[in-house]
């Protein structure tokens, strides 16, 4: 109940606050261009707070969090004062009306920059990108990558983190091959491996990139004896402790070794089963009954523990921190890297090398806020960014019903000397509307099956 929670008060927070960015680019530029703005609300149903400022305009709080508009004078539907016709919208020129229209989703932008800016400035605790193993026989291993061995670039891109190197990876899909360049530890040398991945078999929804070539990050040693237990979890409900050693699943030694237990508890979903642990000195069973969850598109238990764990060296740890002028080069340049990929996956969701299985809605999106919020203020900066940027690039879809539509329509205008025909532009605001729903019923379809399993 408290991870719901969590996770609806930071999605409600996290898209308040993108809303109210993307709105006030229209509201702003509006006010520029001498346009009246009659309401400026951020939700949409029945209003919960609302103010009439100074200037005119009634700011609205509302109850459904997931959207909002700017409500302009336009004399196509208000009736208009003889004296306001100069402050409505259509009476403005094409080239204001595109900037009115575009200033939204480039609040965006201009958002992700500036949350970026503030990430680096903090700085980002973060690793550097060691390989841990490789799985023989797996597309990693077939190019002679080696474990024990730093990734320091893909396709010549400069990888610092392991987030650096999944963006890269991801934005490889559909393609014939990835360069990965590495380094080992005690050597300034660098190799350059080819993986041809044209048979490359990369679900986002089941797997991580990383994963599906047959490459794991090192982690430190884990040992047998638990460090973490999970409020709620099967491993609370049952008794387990944080300090206990384990000994046996089901009677059968697991070694002390932490992944052979984990491994054997993924046998057991929604089945109970003994766990022999040690605490205190005292040797005892414990029954338990992993929950169902769904990993790599199979069934498996799930207890909800952590092992204690050796510190990781310090040499592995860095912090992406920068200056105060660095930080603003870092911060567009990583603005630019997601657009364009984030571009590149609507390109490959279209051509069918990326599955529409992998769109997430609002459940998806609540769950990535509730996380990135409980692990500080800098992934939650970063979350901020990476949603505002899918939000100015979703509004640019060329769907009348969206940003995009507008601007589009008034392109054409742009181009033709004359508006779109208001019935052509009625008929193209119902596509949108249907098309926008169906990508929304998508998103939640994905959402539940995810949840549910």
């Amino acid at each position: 109940m408290f991870d719901f929670i969590w996770n609806l008060a930071s999605f409600v927070i996290a898209l308040g606050i993108l809303v109210t960015v993307h709105e006030y680019g229209h509201f702003w530029v509006a006010r520029k261009n001498g346009v009246k703005v009659e309401r400026f609300s951020v939700g949409f149903g029945k209003a919960l707070w609302r103010k009439v400022g100074q200037d005119g305009t009634e700011y609205v709080i509302a109850l459904i969090p997931l959207g909002g508009y700017v409500k302009m004078l336009d004399e196509r539907v208000d009736d208009v004062a003889e004296q306001d016709k100069d402050k409505t919208f259509n009476s403005k020129s094409v080239y204001q009306r595109i900037a009115i229209i575009a200033a939204g989703p480039l609040a965006n932008f201009a958002f992700a920059i500036f949350a970026f800016y503030l990430m680096f400035l903090i700085g980002v605790p973060s690793v550097k990108p060691i390989i841990g193993d490789v799985a023989p026989d797996s597309i990693a291993a077939k190019a002679n990558l080696m474990a024990d061995t730093e990734i320091v670039a893909i396709d010549k891109k400069t990888t610092l983190d392991w987030q650096a190197v999944n963006l890269a990876l991801i934005s490889k899909i559909g393609g014939d091959s990835i360069e990965i360049s590495t380094k080992s530890k005690d050597s300034q040398y660098v190799s350059h491996q080819k993986l041809d991945i044209r048979d490359w078999q990369f679900s986002p929804d089941k797997t991580s990139a990383l994963a599906s070539l047959g490459i794991s990050p090192f982690t430190p040693k884990a040992y047998n004896e638990l460090a973490n237990i999970g409020q709620g979890s099967p491993a609370e409900l049952a008794g387990l402790q944080v300090g206990d050693k384990l000994l046996a699943v089901s009677g059968e030694s697991i070694n002390a070794d932490w992944h052979i237990f984990a491994k054997k508890i993924k046998q057991y979903p929604n089945q109970a089963v003994s766990v022999t642990v040690e605490r205190q000195g005292v040797v005892k069973d414990i029954m338990v009954t992993p929950t169902a969850v769904q990993r790599n598109n199979e069934t498996v238990g799930y207890l909800g523990v952590a092992p204690k764990f050796d510190s990781w060296p310090q040499e592995y740890r860095i912090n992406l921190a920068y200056g105060v002028i660095d930080a603003i080069w870092q911060s567009i340049k990583r603005t630019w890297e997601l657009t364009e990929l984030t571009f590149s996956m609507i390109g490959k969701l279209i051509t069918g090398d990326v599955s529409v299985k992998n769109l997430s809605g609002p459940i998806g999106i609540a769950q990535g806020a509730g996380s990135s919020a409980g692990h500080g203020l800098v992934y939650f900066l970063g979350f901020l960014a990476l949603i505002s940027i899918n939000l100015g690039i979703i509004n640019l879809l060329p769907l009348p019903v969206l940003d995009g539509g507008h601007l589009l329509y008034y392109v054409i205008e742009l181009l033709t000397g004359k508006p779109v025909p208001e019935n052509v532009q009625e008929a193209g605001f119902k596509f949108g509307a249907i098309a926008l729903l169906m990508l929304m019923a998508i998103g939640l379809f994905n959402d539940f099956s995810r949840v549910l399993g």
